[in-house]
């Protein structure tokens, strides 16, 4: 079993695994795959190389993707594998800290803000580091949510520009 992408240690099949999951694409966040949104948890494949188990967590337990993601991951992997076995693992809840760098970057690139510091040390409230337009850090909160669930509608007062900010979780 491994649970790391191939850029942090997935070998050989595995690593075949984690390629083709590269290119699952999160459907809320077109931007991002599952691998750069850390939703994928595990990966295990057969010893002959024609099963292979992933198991996902989804961003937060209500996620409305959540079956879209898992029959996407089904599909992609069905090209290569006789067997695909797609599992839902809730505990431990996800967390944005899984993210991979790639994919806060390729957050940034698609106008929405990644998770940021938090404002409180005990509290899971956080706040963008900038505006993923113009890179002010002059921001305030317009909604506590967003397109989706998981985002919060912020604004940019040095551009004027409205943006989504990926909740810290």
């Amino acid at each position: 079993m491994t649970r790391l992408p191939p850029s942090v240690g997935a070998t050989g099949a595995h690593k075949r695994a984690w390629q083709i999951l590269a290119t699952v694409m999160d459907p809320e966040l077109p931007a991002l795959s599952v691998v750069d949104l850390g939703i994928i948890r595990a990966v295990d494949e057969s010893g002959d190389g024609c099963s292979v188990t992933v198991t996902l967590t989804p961003t937060y337990s209500g996620c409305p993707a959540t079956e879209v993601i898992a029959r996407d991951v089904r599909t992609a992997l069905e090209a290569s594998y006789d067997v695909v076995e797609v599992r839902t693992q809730l505990s431990p809840a996800w967390t944005t800290d899984w993210m991979t760098e790639a994919g806060r970057d390729k957050l940034r690139g698609f106008g929405i803000a990644p998770p940021g510091r938090r404002l409180l040390p005990m509290a899971d409230v956080g706040r963008p580091e900038s505006c993923p337009r113009c890179g002010s850090t002059e921001v305030e909160e317009l909604a506590g949510f967003g397109s989706t669930p998981c985002k919060a509608l912020w604004r940019c007062t040095t551009c004027r520009e409205p943006f989504d900010y990926f909740k810290k979780h």
